[in-house]
């Protein structure tokens, strides 16, 4: 056994401390050796059972959340919870299809953004609406068929299909329909924070509650025309699978003509802003899709071991959905707290605005996740960056690190590390 371990310390301690009396008694032991065996074990040190938890205890929950249920040592203090499952959220059902939202009522601290997770069939309709919030988009799953109008009036007309994003500003009204062959699943972005679903305004509802002959006036019918309308709201409902595009964009351009703005963006034809061999980067915001006035994003992928390295967002909160893989993120607070949280699909990460943070891929296949920030433009800044701008007798005194290591730090930003 090599030197100094801790059985061969507590063996030599154990031998140096036996008095006279401990040997005249040890003179006295039976030939089986029953009381030497208690000594011996009496003499061996006690397991730690500090991080036990003999239960009860919710084991699949624990699991998922290893650095929650065994904090690292790293963590401290309080910091409040920026973690939500959408398998928590309730499942709005309709014929057509579903949603469900993560809101601040679901994690506390997300007050500036809130999101919705939406299924359509093929022929599903999310029903003509607008919202007081603006609308950012991102395609999961299928295709779909998105409509509206712009402020003078002239239309869009178009279809999206799996990473693909839409954004319609505030009081913008449209439509979203899934096409064949298995309609569509989405993510919905808003920019605030106590934005619900349930609160917005929809064709079927308004007309629900407006006077039938208020309505005959207004279009230039008879009452008797109306009296199928819908009396109460739908929400998603089922249609059928829309026709050919052009047809589509055709009617719906009528006089006015076709919208200028593009309210729809392809992801994928863009290179990515920063690739490394852990992974990449794809930042959209209003410099790139002229329309997101007030949404910025970034799609992250990370290779298995990859780390989205250690930054801040000065000019805004982030708001994360995951949207497959496993990670963990550490967010360290002011007053000297950090705590880290494990993520994985289907769930939303929050981050208040200027609170460092990573994340780090944390299983065997690809990471990838959203970053999603009220604003018109993204931004970020690094650790590294900041070490390697300042000058490094400065940052020698700081953290006592020697020339060696100040040059082996990244000299530009790497967004993704290693690279």
């Amino acid at each position: 056994m090599p030197k100094g371990t801790e059985k061969d310390r507590w063996t030599r301690r154990g031998f140096l401390g036996v008095g006279s009396a401990a040997l005249a008694a040890a003179g006295m032991l039976s030939a089986k050796g029953a009381a030497g065996q208690g000594q011996e074990s009496a003499q061996k040190p006690k397991t730690d059972r500090s991080r036990s938890d003999p239960g009860p205890t919710n084991a699949a929950l624990d699991a998922a959340n290893p650095d929650s249920n065994n904090p690292l040592a790293t963590d401290a203090g309080g910091v409040q919870t920026f973690k939500y499952p959408f398998s928590f959220a309730h499942k709005r059902l309709h014929q057509g299809g579903w949603s469900r939202e993560v809101t601040v009522r679901e994690l506390a601290v997300s007050k500036a953004l809130a999101g919705v997770n939406m299924r359509l069939t093929a022929g599903g309709v999310r029903e003509l609406h607008w919202h007081t919030a603006a609308e950012w988009a991102y395609m999961l799953y299928g295709t779909a068929r998105i409509t509206c109008i712009d402020s003078d009036g002239k239309s869009f007309v178009t279809d999206v299909k799996e990473g693909d994003l839409w954004y319609f500003p505030p009081g913008i009204p449209h439509s979203i329909q899934g096409l064949a062959p298995d309609g569509t699943e989405f993510l919905l972005v808003f920019d605030d924070g106590n934005f619900s679903e349930y609160e917005t305004v929809l064709l079927s509802d308004w007309m629900a509650h407006t006077p039938r002959d208020v309505m005959a006036k207004n279009f230039g019918v008879s009452q008797g025309a109306l009296e199928k309308m819908p009396r109460k709201e739908l929400f998603i409902f089922q249609a059928e699978v829309p026709g050919p595009l052009a047809e589509d964009q055709r009617i719906a351009a009528g006089a006015l003509g076709v919208s200028p703005i593009d309210f729809a963006f392809r992801t994928m034809q863009q290179p990515p802003t920063k690739r490394s061999k852990s992974g990449e980067v794809r930042v959209i915001d209003s410099s790139s899709f002229k329309v997101a006035a007030n949404i910025a994003a970034a799609v992250v992928t990370l290779r298995p071991g990859g780390l989205r390295e250690l930054h801040w967002h000065p000019n805004a909160d982030e708001w994360q959905f995951y949207i497959g893989g496993k990670a963990r993120m550490t967010v360290f607070a002011t007053g000297g707290r950090a705590r880290t949280m494990d993520f994985e699909t289907g769930d939303v990460g929050y981050v208040l605005k200027a609170l460092p943070h990573y994340i780090e891929n944390t299983g065997n296949t690809e990471l990838k996740f959203l970053e999603m920030f009220k604003s018109s433009y993204y931004q970020d800044l690094a650790l590294s960056e900041w070490l390697t701008h300042t000058p490094p007798e400065l940052v020698a005194a700081h953290l006592n690190l020697d020339k060696t290591t100040l040059d082996a730090l990244p000299k530009t930003k790497p967004v993704i590390v290693p690279e």
